[in-house]
């Protein structure tokens, strides 16, 4: 009864940080959240629990899958595209890793993904609000 009040609050909780965040931190708790979703599918592959594999891996492939598509591909850079290819290839990997219930693949997506992370989370705030500006900018142009 009590695990129930505890996720309940951790949802509304969430749901609070959401509506404060910036785009900047709503990729980066896509990011956390596509990677805690790999960990808990690696400890159900681990205790054979199949159903619970597969929901984690198919909520972490949706959250690749919506980093991928919300890249801004055309800015014409080249690490956009990277980026398009290597979502691409880790949510293909992920199908393997579910049909195969293989932890090194998910190992792989993981070592993957966090570098991305990683490096996401070190972007200066000035370089941020510079991309921010941009981007009010493109809307302004384009109404």
């Amino acid at each position: 009864m009590a695990l129930k009040g505890i996720n309940a609050y951790k949802k509304g909780n969430l749901k609070q940080e959401i509506a404060q965040a910036d785009p900047h931190k709503l990729t980066l708790m896509l990011m956390q959240g596509a990677l805690e979703r790999m960990a808990y599918a690696k400890g159900c592959i681990e205790r054979q629990d199949y159903a619970g594999k597969a929901d984690n891996l198919s909520r972490s492939a949706a959250i690749l899958i919506n980093l991928r598509d919300t890249l801004d591909l055309d800015a014409k850079a080249d690490a956009a595209e990277n980026l398009y290819s290597l979502y691409d290839y880790m949510i293909q990997r992920l199908t393997d890793a579910n049909v195969q219930n293989n932890l090194k693949i998910m190992d792989e997506v993981i070592n993957l993904l966090l570098p991305i992370k990683t490096a996401w989370s070190q972007i200066p705030e000035a370089a941020k609000q510079e991309a921010y500006e941009m981007q009010r900018q493109k809307r302004q142009a384009s109404v």
